[in-house]
Order: structure tokens, then sequence, then C-alpha cells
């Protein structure tokens, strides 16, 4: 796994959101900074917990000029589901053959219960609106992650 690097520019996307919308980056950054964050799989208790808590504090992103989308394998139903479920406010982005993960460097092998497979790992970006990444999240526990953004964004 290579991973995408502060300093770097962030790979051009365009990708279905839940509602089955195109979203593309570029069209974000037009009027934001985006938090890019990667999850393995909607409707987990992990990635519940991190959408959640990025819902209850999408206000105090907002304050610092960024949008968060969330981007994972799910195909745009599974995606419909979560959002409804956990009343998300944000996009979430179907990315079913992972090629966006694989641009950013977030797909590769895990081990979970002694067992190998390749999937997401849980990265976050934050991308300024030229288009380079600011800062990369890699280093938090889920239910802390929103906590972590919000204090580096207060930080700058």
């Amino acid at each position: 796994m290579n991973t995408l690097q502060a300093g770097a520019q962030a790979p051009q996307f365009t990708l279905q959101n839940q509602d089955g919308e195109s979203i593309s980056l570029s069209t974000l950054l037009e009027s934001h900074q985006v938090l890019v964050y990667f999850y393995p799989k909607a409707l987990t208790p992990g990635c519940t917990v991190q959408a959640e808590q990025l819902r209850d504090h999408k206000e105090q992103l907002a304050q610092h000029n960024t949008v968060a989308v969330g981007i994972s394998p799910d195909p745009v139903k599974k995606l419909k589901n979560f959002e409804t479920k956990k009343e998300l406010n944000f996009d979430l982005l179907s990315d079913e053959d992972h090629a966006i993960a694989d641009a950013f460097g977030v797909w590769g092998l895990k081990k979970f219960m002694g067992k190998e497979y390749d999937g997401i790992h849980r990265i976050s970006f934050l991308i300024d609106q030229d288009g380079t990444v600011k800062h990369v999240f890699n280093k938090f526990k889920t239910k802390e992650h929103h906590q972590v953004v919000i204090d580096y964004l207060a930080a700058q």
C-alpha cells in the first residue's frame, strides 16, 4: 500500500452518491476544502459510529469551510440504506471497484480474526481547495475521528 501523503495532488474522481447522483471532487473543492474519509463497510459498528459523529459535528466542520464525504466499496443501494437508517447528512460515495481507494493508496492487505484479505484501510484525507492533500489522518480511534479532524482544523 502506497498511501498518499500531505503535499501530494489528490486524485480527481467522480463517483455516485447514495442517491445515484454523480459527485466530483473538483466540484466540491470549488467552495470548500474536503475531508475524504475512507471506511470499510456501511452499517458495521465502527463505520456507523464514525459516520454518526461526522453527522453530529457537520456544523463544526462547516465553521472551518470543510465538508465530509465518505467513500466505501459498498453499492449505491446499501449507501442509501445507511444514510436513511442513520439519518446521515453528507454524501456517501460508492467505489465498488475500489479504483479511487487504490488511487489514494488505502486499498490493501488487512488482517481480522486471523484471516487476511484485501480491503479499505480507515484513512482520511483533508484536501485543500487547490486539490492538494493538506493532511492525512491515519492514527485515530473510530469514535474520536471527528474530534481529531476538528482539533486539526482549529489549530490551522
